[in-house]
């Protein structure tokens, strides 16, 4: 599924198969940008360490007044978002913490992986995998129903369908994996064994009901949907235009690879606002989560964003341009490039057993 003709998908693919082309795109995409992220999160530490951070990161949009403690920060690999809790710089991951110091990006890989392994490179991948390969199969998969639902289910036409599958797969995806990313969240700020945690979510339910297992569901929405929804209304575009230009009638790998970064650039700036206010409400919550804090007093998504414009001006709507566009890029390229090449084989797979089957 996912190329168009007159008379409705090309050599259709189940939708396991699109689980199995998405899982693995997740998997490479995870492989392939885990190491930037550990590299760019240890040139920021010996920058700013953590003892000296701690009372800087927290106003005006912390909200903590206990943060002398506890210090969180986000690591994210751009399939998924990891809190790490430190308490006064000493729980750190351990690859967080080694005190080597780097020049520069590459002085960075090349130390990293002379004194600490090259294996240090993938700190943090293992949540990513339990996380974020579910999440993004249930993503690109729901996209894929949708969208051709959309357009061969009710004959809907022109380029708001994208827009619109991609918007409500990712609005799916969020809400399924969101309670898992708590549990996960609480897992690894408290320690906790899982007994514990069983406790600890009935007595959130008890106290505050199921929606409680949703905290931070509207942050990751308002960056996520729309994000989503512009990434494949552009990447859709980008693609047809590329393969008229040279008079493709399918998409091939570089294709796909280009429309994917160029989409995913596009995307990554326009919502840029959404991810750093998703960026501070996690630590934030984070922080609260690892003080035991009520989470009543938490700023909503909108003040948050108030207080950064009245703090920094649009500047700070828009902090980190250039790295999350360096990120992202690549990573929405590899992503996506790998799933349609996953669904090319399926779909080379099942014309083959057509012409075999009497």
């Amino acid at each position: 599924m996912g190329e168009r003709t007159v008379g409705g998908p090309v050599a259709a693919i189940s939708p396991v198969q699109q689980m199995l082309a998405s899982g693995t795109g997740a998997l490479l995409t995870s492989l392939f940008v885990t190491p930037l992220d550990v590299v760019k999160i240890r040139l920021q530490a010996q920058q700013t360490p953590f003892h000296q951070a701690l009372g800087r990161e927290s106003a005006p949009w912390g909200g903590v007044g206990r943060s002398s403690k506890w210090k969180c920060f986000l690591y994210c690999n751009s399939l998924m978002d990891h809190i790490y809790v430190c308490q006064n710089g000493t729980s750190c991951s351990s690859w967080y913490r080694t005190p080597t110091h780097f020049s520069g990006t590459l002085d960075a890989f090349v130390k990293i992986t002379r004194h600490e392994g090259l294996r240090s490179l993938w700190s943090g991948l293992p949540p990513t995998l339990v996380m974020a390969v579910p999440a993004t199969v249930i993503y690109f998969t729901c996209y894929d129903q949708l969208r051709d639902f959309l357009w061969f289910g009710l004959g809907l036409q022109g380029c708001h369908v994208p827009l619109l599958a991609g918007g409500l797969a990712r609005l799916g995806a969020v809400t399924v994996i969101s309670p898992l990313e708590l549990v996960r969240t609480k897992m690894q700020s408290r320690k906790l064994s899982y007994s514990e945690l069983r406790v600890c979510i009935r007595s959130a339910v008890a106290q505050s009901g199921m929606l409680s297992l949703w905290r931070g569901w509207g942050p990751t929405v308002l960056r996520d949907v729309p994000f989503s929804a512009l990434y494949w209304f552009n990447y859709e575009l980008v693609k047809a235009q590329l393969c008229e230009q040279y008079a493709m009638p399918k998409a091939d790998f570089s294709i796909s690879f280009t429309a994917g970064a160029v989409s995913g650039a596009v995307a990554a700036v326009l919502t840029l606002p959404f991810d750093v206010v998703k960026t501070r409400r996690q630590i934030q919550l984070g922080e609260m989560d690892s003080l035991g804090v009520s989470r009543k007093g938490t700023s909503s998504t909108w003040h948050i964003m108030k207080d950064i414009w009245s703090a920094l001006g649009y500047r700070g709507l828009f902090a980190g341009f250039l790295p999350r566009v360096i990120k992202v890029a690549p990573a929405c390229a590899v992503m996506i490039s790998s799933y349609e090449f996953g669904k090319a084989f399926f779909q080379k797979v099942n014309l083959d057993r057509q012409r075999l089957a009497p």
